[in-house]
């Protein structure tokens, strides 16, 4: 255990140096996407799992210029995929996320390498991304020919991450970083006064997130699950909540999101052994609400594919033998 928080802290150090402009979404459902938070979670269950989330942020949001507003709306896709032939896993994201004039879309290849520690299974995963971040037009100006305001134009860079991810039967914990190579996307702008042809430019700072959970039998039928994630890009912020699974059907939860919303949040189980997993949150907003809408709305379905049963051996008997 002392290795894993070791781990952890070393993650955290990695923060150093200045995030700048563009940050990743956040999802209310975190405690059920390990396989966005850090490529260390690919295959370490021994069932595929598909997952897919949709979130509108600040819904019905409408900017004072009558035009897009800039209420996020963000569309993950991801599935993670236990390999035993490589001693592992593999898992891939998938990320379009809308912010007023700006399109982000984002895919993640990840392989982690699985070792036994303690009472549960350590990944050690690392991941190649792709970015396209797109421009749109109309964005207003101060100061008019500022060579700093994007025009109608896009960009895509390569970057890599690394991380980790622990798990056993009561308890989970995991690390990451992303954007290690730091890129910066370049934008057409408009022209400048004396004719210069400088470009408008977004850097990509790191990404650090810290996440852990773990299950409590409050009774026979009711497990209480307590969360948190750390977050850092431009700043740290963090994310802490609890939920409750009734008979491993059903559940209902509560976060908060610091200097952001409160979240409520319900779901349940579908088919057989729960394969299918339906879930929504609402969240509250609690932080600079003149700026913003009262809640934003996320939902996310799940499937993991039913693990085969493997044939049992036939049992040999002395009485069949002539």
């Amino acid at each position: 255990m002392k290795r894993i928080l070791y781990a952890v802290i070393f993650f955290s150090l990695l923060a150093g140096g200045k995030a700048v402009a563009q940050t990743q979404p956040q999802f209310s459902h975190y405690g059920f996407n390990g396989m966005y938070l850090s490529p260390g979670y690919a295959g370490i269950n021994k069932a595929t799992e598909f997952n897919m989330i949709g979130r509108y942020q600040w819904f019905g949001y409408k900017a004072d210029f009558n035009d897009d507003g800039g209420s996020p709306k963000t569309a993950l896709f991801n599935v993670s995929i236990p390999v035993r032939a490589i001693k592992g896993g593999i898992g891939v994201n998938f990320v379009v996320e809308e912010i007023a004039l700006t399109t982000v879309k984002s895919g993640q290849l990840a392989y982690a390498y699985h070792l036994p520690l303690g009472n549960g299974k350590l990944g050690i995963g690392a991941q190649g991304i792709v970015t396209n971040i797109g421009k749109g037009y109309g964005y207003r100006a101060i100061d008019q020919g500022d060579p700093n305001i994007p025009n109608v134009s896009n960009d895509t860079k390569f970057e890599l991450g690394g991380g980790l991810w622990y798990q056993e039967d009561k308890f989970y914990a995991g690390a990451s970083i992303n954007n290690l190579l730091g890129s910066k996307y370049e934008f057409e702008s408009f022209p400048t006064d004396n004719g210069g042809d400088k470009k408008a430019t977004v850097t990509n700072g790191k990404h650090i997130y810290v996440t852990a959970g773990y299950n409590i039998d409050a009774s026979s039928s009711v497990v209480v699950t307590p969360t948190a994630l750390f977050k850092y890009a431009e700043k740290a912020s963090f994310d802490v909540g609890a939920r409750a699974t009734i008979n491993t059907k059903y559940w209902i939860g509560a976060n908060y999101r610091h200097q952001e919303a409160v979240t409520g949040m319900l779901g349940m189980g579908l088919l057989k052994d729960n394969t299918l997993r339906l879930g929504y949150a609402f969240d509250f907003t609690t932080f600079g609400k003149d700026a913003k809408e009262m809640g934003s709305h996320e939902i996310m379905l799940s499937y993991r594919i039913p693990q085969l049963m493997a044939a049992k051996p036939p049992i040999r008997t002395p009485r069949y033998s002539f």
